[in-house]
C-alpha cells in the first residue's frame, strides 16, 4: 500500500509539470502581446534557461541543507512567479518574469524531487513510485494546453485564469510538504560539483547522451509551442478556441505513453524500445507535411507517443553504461534540459524566415540525431566503445 507521506512529493511532481505549459503559452502570448515568432520563442528560453543555470548549484546546496529545503525553495520560487501573473499581466516583460520564476522553481524541484521520493518510499517501492511520479508530472504538463481551452469554451474566461489555478495547487503542495518529517538518506558518494560534471563531458559517449537530452527537450518544447501556430497557418484554426486542442492531444499522448512505457519495458529491452520510440517520433513529425487535417491530428498523437519515453530511456541507458558516475550524469542530464531554451528560438527564426511548417524540420533534425544515438546504443557495448563510435 502506498505510504501517505509520498503524496506531498507526488504533488511536487505535479507542480514540476506546470513549467511545461510555457510551450502552449507561446501561441497565446504571441497573440496577446502582438509578438513575432522569434520574440515569442523567448518565452521557453526564459523558463528553460533556468535549468542550465540552477541545477548544479542547487545540487551543492542540497548536499549541505537537505532535499526538503531545496524542494520547499523550488515550490516557493514557482509560487512567486504565479502570484506575479495572477495579479495582472499588462506587459510582455512581466509575463517573461513569471515564466522565468516558474522555470526556476521547476529546475530546483527537479534537483530535489527524484532523490526525495526515495526517502519517502517504502523499501523496494522507489522505482514504482518514481514511475508514477513521472506520470503525475505529465498530468501537470497536460493542464497547460487543456485548462485555457476549457476556460474559453465553457466559461468564457481568459486563458490567464490558469495562473490563479496553479497558485492554489502550489499552496496546497507547500502546505503538504511543510510539516513532512523524513529522515533523509545520506549520499553514498561525493557530491557532484560544476567542475566534476563538466570534466565528464570529455567522454564522447557522455557528450552524445547529454546532447540527446538537450535536443529532445528542445524538440518537445518546440513541438508543443508550434502545434497551435501550425494549425492556424495550415488550416486557419482559431488558436484561442481550438488550436490548443492539438497541443492537448500531443500532451495526452505523452501522458499515456509514459504510463504504458513502464509496462512495455517489462518485455522489450530498453535499447530496442529506444529505437521504436525514435521511429514513431520520426513518422509523426513527417506526417505533418501531408496536407490533411486528419493526418495532422494523428501525427500529433503519434509524435507524443514517440516522444513519451525518450528522456527516461536516454537517462537510464547512460547510467546503466556508467553506473560509477550516476551522480555526475544526473547533474549533466538536468543541466541539459536547457535545450528547451535554445532550440525553440531556432525554430522561431525558421518560421519567420520561411513558414511554420518548415520550422518543424528543426525538431525533426533533433530526433534524427537521437536516432543515431539509439542505433549506436543498440549494440549494447560498454561506454568506452560507444565513445569511440560517436
Amino acid at each position: 500500500m502506498m505510504r501517505v507521506r509520498t503524496i506531498p512529493v507526488f504533488l511536487a511532481f505535479l507542480a514540476m509539470g506546470f513549467a511545461d505549459a510555457v510551450g502552449p503559452f507561446v501561441s497565446l502570448a504571441k497573440s496577446e502581446f502582438q509578438l513575432s515568432n522569434a520574440v515569442a520563442s523567448l518565452i521557453p528560453f526564459a523558463g528553460f534557461s533556468m535549468f542550465g543555470l540552477l541545477s548544479v548549484p542547487f545540487g551543492v546546496i542540497q548536499d549541505k541543507r537537505g532535499k526538503k529545503f531545496v524542494l520547499m525553495t523550488g515550490l516557493l520560487v514557482a509560487l512567486a512567479g504565479l502570484l506575479n501573473a495572477s495579479f495582472g499581466l499588462h506587459s510582455f516583460p512581466r509575463f517573461l518574469l513569471t515564466v522565468m520564476l516558474v522555470g526556476a522553481g521547476a529546475a530546483i524541484l527537479q534537483v530535489a524531487g527524484n532523490p526525495f521520493m526515495r526517502d519517502v518510499s517504502a523499501e523496494g517501492k522507489y522505482a514504482r513510485n518514481l514511475s508514477l511520479a513521472q506520470f503525475v508530472k505529465a498530468i501537470g504538463s497536460l493542464s497547460g494546453p487543456l485548462v485555457p481551452v476549457i476556460a474559453a469554451r465553457y466559461f468564457g474566461a481568459d486563458w490567464k485564469v490558469i495562473f490563479p489555478i496553479y497558485c492554489i495547487a502550489l499552496l496546497v503542495t507547500v502546505a503538504a510538504v511543510g510539516p513532512l518529517k523524513v529522515r533523509e538518506k545520506e549520499p553514498q558518494h561525493k557530491a557532484a560539483t560544476i567542475g566534476s560534471c563538466l570534466s565528464l563531458l570529455k567522454n564522447s559517449y557522455v557528450l552524445a547522451m547529454v546532447a540527446a537530452i538537450f535536443l529532445y527537450v528542445g524538440a518537445e518544447v518546440s513541438v508543443s509551442a508550434g502545434i497551435p501556430l501550425f494549425l492556424k497557418e495550415r488550416f486557419e484554426i482559431d488558436i484561442a478556441k481550438l488550436g490548443l486542442l492539438g497541443t492537448s492531444l500531443f500532451f495526452t499522448a505523452l501522458t499515456a505513453g509514459r504510463l504504458t512505457g513502464g509496462v512495455i519495458l517489462t518485455w522489450i529491452a530498453p535499447r530496442k524500445f529506444f529505437l521504436v520510440t525514435c521511429a514513431a517520433s520520426i513518422a509523426g513529425l513527417a506526417g505533418l507535411f501531408i496536407e490533411d487535417r486528419t493526418v495532422a491530428v494523428a501525427s500529433f498523437v503519434l509524435t507524443g507517443l514517440g516522444f513519451a519515453n525518450i528522456f527516461p530511456l536516454v537517462f537510464a541507458i547512460a547510467v546503466e553504461s556508467m553506473p560509477e558516475h550516476t551522480n555526475l550524469l544526473s547533474g549533466l542530464m538536468v543541466m541539459a534540459i536547457v535545450g528547451g531554451a535554445i532550440v525553440p528560438p531556432l525554430m522561431g527564426l525558421v518560421a519567420d524566415s520561411t513558414s511554420v511548417l518548415a520550422s518543424f524540420l528543426v525538431p525533426l533534425a533533433a530526433i534524427l540525431y537521437i536516432t543515431v544515438v539509439a542505433i549506436v546504443n543498440r549494440k549494447g557495448s560498454p561506454a568506452n566503445s560507444h565513445a569511440e563510435a560517436l
